[in-house]
């Protein structure tokens, strides 16, 4: 049985007439009828009672025609469906995201992503780089904004860099200010209590080396948060944290924001995917807004 058959069969039901019939579904009546004698053939069963001047449905002919119907009507559903997608007007991006990040970049260009496509639902996974990289090798993310370079080998991901952003040191305005000046060294950090992020995150590599390279191990106040709560023990004075700068710029004027003196520390973010597997047009889409933005 063919979907086009069934289209036809329901041409003459509603005109109960071939050459109309051929009209409605723009084909030569004589091909229209062929399918219908084919379509026939195949159930066992004739569908009309062929009369001059009069075509009336059999039985086999009532019993098939809401059936066929429904399928036309269910093709038809499925095509709309499709074509909303190709157009943008549903589906979902799974984006991971660090938290940094995901409080840092992310509020704006997803808030414009919103309000240019409504339908598209966004699904964010926060995590560090190793793990958003395991989720998007397994197929759980169709992108994520990770942070270079890469913890292990990527196994078959395309990266771009998106962005190279400064660190700067955060501290309570009731402590005392860190370093010397307007400015503070890694070297500085030196005797500072510090507010370390937790075991997996890429700040808290990056900070702990950049110590090390100095000749000191840091010194925790409080470790094993997450952004929020880093910033939340800062406040109440616990210590010092190195931050990205867009995150220090969000987190209020309750924060002291100090840059770190030249060479300082940076880090640089890229937005990844499998290179086996192309984005999803939504992600995409977002892939695109994420690059210019």
């Amino acid at each position: 049985m063919q979907f086009q058959q069934l289209q036809y069969f329901v041409a003459v039901a509603e005109t109960r007439h071939f050459t109309r019939a051929a009209e409605v579904v723009h084909v030569a009546q004589p091909s229209l009828s062929q399918q219908i004698r084919s379509l026939e053939r195949e159930l066992g069963a004739d569908l009309f009672l062929r009369a001059r001047g009069n075509i009336t449905l059999t039985d086999a002919g009532e019993a098939l025609l809401p059936l066929a119907r429904r399928i036309l009507a269910d093709a038809d559903t499925a095509r709309q469906e499709v074509q909303e997608l190709a157009q943008l007007k549903s589906g979902r991006v799974r984006l991971g995201a660090t938290p940094s990040l995901c409080t840092g970049l992310l509020p704006d260009v997803l808030r414009s992503f919103h309000d240019r496509y409504p339908g598209i639902r966004l699904m964010i996974e926060e995590g560090g780089s190793h793990d958003l990289v395991r989720e998007l090798a397994r197929g759980a993310l169709d992108l994520a904004l990770v942070v270079l370079p890469l913890p292990a080998p990527a196994p078959a991901l395309t990266t771009v860099e998106l962005l190279r952003e400064d660190l700067v040191v955060v501290s309570s305005p009731d402590a005392a200010r860190p370093g010397r000046g307007r400015s503070v060294r890694i070297a500085d950090l030196e005797g500072e209590r510090l507010v370390m992020f937790r075991h997996g995150y890429d700040l808290r590599e990056l900070t702990v080396t950049a110590c090390r390279a100095e000749g000191f191990e840091p010194d925790f106040a409080v470790e094993g948060g997450e952004m929020d709560a880093v910033l939340g023990f800062v406040r109440a004075g616990l210590g010092v944290a190195v931050v990205p700068h867009m995150v220090a710029t969000r987190a209020g004027a309750d924060l002291r924001v100090t840059p770190l003196a030249r060479p300082g520390l940076h880090r640089t973010i890229a937005l990844a995917h499998r290179s086996d597997v192309a984005p999803p047009r939504a992600a995409r889409e977002l892939q695109r807004m994420l690059l210019e933005g």
